[in-house]
């Protein structure tokens, strides 16, 4: 079991998900139950499942576990790049949110190959 407190990309993840929440208060009302919960979800998604995995026991299941963050990291990028494309998100906050995703999915995925490796 690790403290998933300790861990960079736990940090950057749980720091999006705040800007997340945050960007995602400016969205129309009749938002609420589309775009706005899915990002919230996704973008929250990420730091939960690496502090769930971080609760194994075993590298097996905490690299399946990160896998689970890597895939609601895929799903925040497209939904970040969808509220751009409908003017919720402006383009300089994208501009700056979409390569903090980014470096969280390569921090996932590196993450990843060094539990596999045997090296978590």
């Amino acid at each position: 079991m690790k403290d998933f407190r300790t861990l960079k990309v736990w940090e950057k993840a749980h720091a999006l998900a705040i800007e997340i929440y945050k960007l995602t208060m400016r969205f129309p009302a009749d938002e609420r139950f589309g775009l706005t919960i899915q990002m919230r979800r996704s973008g929250a998604a990420i730091p939960t499942h690496i502090a769930e995995g971080c609760g194994s026991d075993n590298d097996q299941e905490l690299a399946r576990l990160m896998q689970v963050a890597m895939r609601s990291a895929c799903e925040l990028e497209y939904q970040l790049l969808l509220s751009r494309d409908l003017t919720y998100t402006p383009v300089d906050l994208h501009r700056e949110l979409e390569p903090r995703v980014v470096e969280v999915k390569k921090m996932l995925t590196a993450y990843i190959q060094r539990i596999r490796a045997g090296n978590s």
